[in-house]
């Protein structure tokens, strides 16, 4: 298909509800986006500084620094020790690597390509944008023969669906089965907030209880977005399989997909200090907990949202009908049929705002539900 017959960018949509809420008193919340408000962290933004002599082109495959950083970061934070710089890629932010994934792994029509139920638009437009055929299946059991490629989500976006050790290792299985792909994004995976996530590390697919000796046909996408506020950085990377990554490798060398060098000394330098993650979570786990009750007492079940950056509600009335209700409470949300067809009754609410901007919100969703 020609990029000519994509659907409309569907947050044109949202705009009538936008000029709704901006008309309360009060002043818009908005919710709706999770795009990083807070600061970029100082030690970040000096490495930024000290790298401002690029005069050179950038390293595609990183510089020396970054992918060691990348290799010590998922030792370090996620449970994967075994990683070497052949296992590593940066990307220039997370979502032009989901989008192109199948454009390298040189899908094309009649190939499938899975995604979850309820998902970030962004991996069946990869899907389609090489004539592949998208797929939504959450049970690896439902993953048809023909299978090329496998997007997991975890923490998911927007439902914080989080996959356990058990559980991506029968996924993993099944792709062996398949002889497909099988790529997880795991961007949200520093912010766990309920269940076994409070108070443990969320696995990764490349962990060693899940991989059974193996890295093939296994990638994990990974974001500094959320963790390090750094979205207008665009600042990312994939790990996993060797032979995998040296294609992807190949191919981005043609194509000039080589992210700014200064960019990647401030990546380097992100990776290798968890303060500030821990930092920003508090932050994100001081709004959630203002959140979480004032949804609940205006009449919102809260679904799933153990881990991630969103809260995934309902009322149990069509999402346009909530989205419309919001607004009139100068609140706005992220409609759940932007996820997929099974979310018609769902809507998404940020944690990315200012603190104050919450608890005012806080404030109009508990007066709301007297």
């Amino acid at each position: 298909m020609s990029v000519r017959d994509l659907a409309d960018y569907p947050w044109d949509a949202v705009v009538p509800f936008r000029e709704r809420a901006a008309q309360h008193p009060g002043g818009l919340v908005d919710l709706s986006v999770g795009s990083p408000v807070d600061p970029t962290p100082d030690i970040i933004r000096v490495a930024l500084a000290e790298a401002t002599d690029a005069h050179a082109y950038p390293q595609t495959v990183g510089t020396p620094n970054l992918r060691e950083a990348i290799v010590d970061w998922y030792a370090r934070r996620r449970g994967v020790p075994d990683l070497t710089v052949d296992n590593v890629l940066p990307t220039i932010g997370s979502k032009e690597l989901v989008a192109l994934l199948p454009t390298l792994l040189g899908l094309g029509e009649g190939d499938i390509v899975v995604h979850p139920t309820v998902a970030y638009p962004t991996y069946e437009v990869g899907a389609r944008v090489v004539g592949a055929t998208p797929v939504r299946a959450d049970d690896p059991a439902d993953w048809p023969d023909g299978t090329k490629l496998i997007w997991i989500n975890t923490p998911g976006n927007p439902d914080g669906r989080t996959w356990t050790v058990d559980e991506l290792a029968a996924a993993v299985r099944r792709a062996r089965e398949l002889g497909a792909v099988i790529a997880s994004d795991e961007c949200y995976a520093e912010l766990g907030w309920d269940g076994p996530w409070a108070t443990e590390p969320i696995p990764s697919v490349l962990d060693p209880r899940v991989t059974g000796g193996s890295r093939a046909n296994l990638l994990s996408v990974y974001s500094l977005s959320k963790q390090s506020n750094l979205a207008g950085y665009r600042a990312a990377f994939v790990a996993g399989c060797a032979r995998i990554v040296a294609d992807l490798l190949t191919a981005r060398k043609h194509l000039g997909l080589m992210p700014p060098a200064p960019v990647q000394h401030a990546m380097a330098v992100a990776l290798g200090d968890d303060a500030h993650v821990a930092a920003q979570k508090a932050l994100y786990r001081e709004r959630r907990d203002l959140l979480v009750p004032a949804v609940a007492a205006a009449g919102f079940r809260i679904d799933g949202s153990e881990a991630g950056l969103y809260l995934w509600v309902t009322e149990g009335r069509d999402a346009w009908e909530s989205m419309a209700r919001l607004a009139d409470l100068g609140i706005l949300a992220g409609p759940g049929p932007f996820y997929g067809e099974s979310s018609t009754q769902h809507i998404r609410l940020a944690l990315t705002a200012p603190a104050e901007r919450v608890a005012e919100a806080a404030r109009r969703l508990l007066a709301a539900g007297l």
